[in-house]
């Protein structure tokens, strides 16, 4: 009896151990991520033990998904875009799935590059809700155990690569992004998830994604401003590797998450679906980066305005977040 017990108090104080506190912010800079790099975390190998499969997809202009993890960013004036299927989606009411920029505290990029956190929002009109994201970017100006969360029109930061990716983009404010939902047709537009689901030709844009990620902000996540967030590191929904094509060799023994029933099927609701385009293997350049860029994150892109956040997670001025990790 007392063994049991004290097992089970293990097992009780495991659990609380895990669940840390962090915060949130938004971006969408249409970069080449950061874990989408080879060499910020190792790759299986028949002869040693390594971290990732492989890094995290990118996309060109057109939508088609490019293989060659050495082609240089569109931030960079490259071709190696964010791809649109990063957008955001809702599984139920209670549970989404996405992607973000992490730092995390004692840990480093090879540890966190398509490691999925479960996320728990504690402020906002978001409280109680969870989203699982999969981490596909670095920032090395965020803060401490800081989720930067992937959603069109959420802001571009420091870097814009949406204009080389897009043609034109009408994105709001450079930090915080669109304001109201409406804004959300703005950016460029595309057909529904829903009727993209249905289409067979290899020509739909993959742009598709991009204002229903918009408006999941206004549905799904009501509009929350930087929700605080307690987290646990979870295993990968396959949902989210299909789309990154990145999974972690060490993900295994993690807790799964309990997704629970379906949202049935709506513009900003449904899963998105991995374009139907070719992939391309790009050859890669010469030099994938420009001399003055180096492999490792940069600390040097942090706003010169200090960050500012509302206390209710509702309301008030979003963070001056950069993205360093999308050029390299």
């Amino acid at each position: 009896m007392f063994k049991s017990f004290s097992l089970l108090s293990l097992v009780f104080a495991a659990t609380a151990l895990a669940q840390q506190t962090g915060k949130t912010t938004r971006y969408w800079d249409c970069c080449k991520p950061s874990c989408s790099w080879s060499g910020k975390a190792s790759l299986h190998s028949a002869t040693s033990s390594a971290d990732v499969t492989r890094p995290v997809l990118t996309c060109n202009a057109q939508g088609s998904t490019l293989t060659d993890p050495n082609v240089r960013s569109g931030c960079d004036g490259g071709s190696a875009f964010t791809c649109t299927s990063n957008s955001p989606w809702a599984v139920n009411d209670d549970l989404a799935y996405g992607f973000a920029a992490v730092s995390l505290s004692g840990s480093s990029e090879s540890k966190w590059c398509c490691g999925c956190y479960e996320l728990t929002f504690t402020s906002g009109p978001v409280a109680g809700k969870r989203m699982v994201v999969q981490a596909t970017n670095t920032g090395g100006d965020l803060g401490s155990n800081h989720f930067d969360l992937l959603m069109p029109g959420g802001g571009v930061g420091i870097f814009n690569g949406c204009p080389a990716q897009f043609g034109s983009w009408n994105g709001g404010a450079q930090y915080g992004g669109v304001s109201s939902r409406s804004e959300c047709s703005n950016l460029p537009a595309g057909i529904s998830y829903d009727a993209f689901r249905y289409f067979e030709s290899d020509s739909v844009s993959t742009s598709a994604a991009v204002q229903a990620g918009c408006h999941w902000r206004f549905d799904w996540f009501k509009g929350a401003d930087n929700p605080s967030i307690s987290f646990r590191e979870v295993q990968c929904p396959a949902a989210l590797t299909d789309i990154t094509g990145c999974s972690r060799r060490d993900g295994s023994g993690l807790p799964a998450v309990a997704a629970g029933p379906s949202t049935p099927a709506s513009s900003s609701l449904s899963t998105p679906t991995s374009s139907k385009s070719p992939s391309i293997t790009a050859s890669a350049p010469t030099s994938s980066k420009s001399p003055s860029i180096t492999a490792s994150t940069s600390t040097s892109c942090r706003s010169s305005s200090p960050p500012t956040t509302s206390s209710d997670g509702t309301s008030g001025g979003a963070p001056q977040w950069g993205q360093c990790g999308g050029i390299g």
